[in-house]
């Protein structure tokens, strides 16, 4: 997951807010005499979305926002605030439903078979991966995305952080990313993040040989009120699924790796001593 790379934005440009978008949404389907329900037959979804598109609790994708225009006969309206929710957005198009789904949930499970998911990610390992990734990206675009993804990785601060469990592919604690002061660092982190209690951390082992999750990488997210939802990502592209049948093949194939991973308290003392062995390199 190496989630969300950031967007060109829009600093300056007034945010709508997907509430008000929601409430918009209920007051033009209401004057034009349409339930939930009837709405939903309309767009090709359930009367419940639409009352979790109208509370704010999901996020519509362009498209449905265009369905939205036509049968409530808006001109536009909601396709071209859709647009701008989107693009005032810090993060990459395709990542932006997502972020904001990741603020929504109650708990987050996330496999990464090449990086460190994003929000566990230190300053030093972002740029590297960043730096990395557009190399031809002129200097301060990239430190943008730096402190966009640090700013999300906030989200694990507080009393009403989501539960986060991550399964960290044996690579990801091999493959030096920035310098082996970064990696030190960052492995460091990981590390402390999870002797708390919020973030659980298991690594798949080579030993493990085939298992679940070998096509990629992948996040499931789950909420108080409303069903859960899967991410999956490539470079420069990223899909969020909410089909229920998928979901439960996600969710399934994330425990399937979760079996086949070594323990969380092995895992720990795996990514110490990674931690330790570049922090040797850091002194030779």
């Amino acid at each position: 997951m190496a989630s969300g790379g950031s967007g060109p934005g829009r600093p300056g440009r007034p945010k709508i807010g997907w509430e008000f978008f929601g409430s918009e949404l209920r007051r033009r389907r209401e004057a034009a005499g349409v339930t939930q329900q009837e709405l939903g037959e309309r767009v090709f979804c359930s009367g419940s979305y639409i009352g979790q598109f109208e509370a704010a609790i999901r996020k519509p994708q362009l498209e449905l926002a265009r369905r939205f225009d036509e049968e409530l006969e808006t001109d536009g309206y909601f396709a071209r605030m859709c647009e701008e929710l989107i693009n005032s957005s810090p993060f990459a198009d395709y990542f932006t439903e997502a972020a904001e789904f990741q603020t929504l949930a109650t708990t987050i499970s996330a496999y990464s078979p090449t990086l460190v998911p994003g929000l566990l990610q230190t300053e030093g390992y972002a740029r590297a991966v960043f730096r990395a990734a557009q190399p031809f990206r002129p200097a301060g675009e990239n430190e943008e995305g730096v402190r966009n993804r640090m700013a999300r990785a906030r989200l694990l601060e507080g009393p009403t952080a989501p539960e986060l469990w991550v399964i960290l592919d044996e690579s990801v604690l091999w493959r030096p990313i920035g310098s082996d002061a970064d990696m030190a660092e960052q492995l460091e982190h990981i590390a402390e993040l999870a002797k708390g209690d919020r973030v659980l951390v298991q690594v798949l082992p080579f030993s493990a040989r085939a298992h679940a999750l070998l096509e990629g990488n992948l996040t499931v997210m789950t909420f108080v009120d409303a069903p859960p939802v899967a991410y999956v990502e490539g470079p420069f592209s990223g899909e969020l699924l909410d089909d229920p049948a998928v979901v439960g093949k996600c969710r399934a194939s994330f425990d399937h790796a979760r079996a086949s991973a070594l323990s969380p308290d092995v895992s720990l003392a795996m990514i110490e001593s990674a931690a330790k062995e570049y922090g040797r390199g850091c002194e030779a």
